[in-house]
């Protein structure tokens, strides 16, 4: 798949997240992943329950990975981070 396909979750509103993916859609994307580590997963699965639920029924989880991330911080301490990735794709 594509990584412009894919939906970074940070720290905006939910709904700004929600939007991207539809766009995506809409744009003719297959595939959309939405992508997220950290305290943001909470926010990815909220984000693609809101796209299945209420914007595009047709809309199906095709996979989800999850896994973990080492990230160096400013002080250069080493920390294991949560990543999860879902995969959406468009049914008929």
């Amino acid at each position: 798949m594509a990584q412009e396909n894919a939906v970074l979750v940070g720290n905006k509103p939910i709904m700004n997240y929600v939007l991207a993916c539809l766009t995506l859609f809409h744009q003719g994307a297959k595939e959309v992943s939405v992508k997220a580590r950290g305290r943001a997963i909470s926010k990815a699965v909220d984000i693609v329950e809101i796209v299945r639920n209420r914007f595009l029924t047709n809309v199906k989880i095709k996979n989800v990975e999850i896994g973990t991330e080492q990230i160096t911080t400013q002080d250069g301490r080493t920390i294991n981070t949560s990543t999860i990735s879902i995969v959406l794709v468009k049914g008929k």
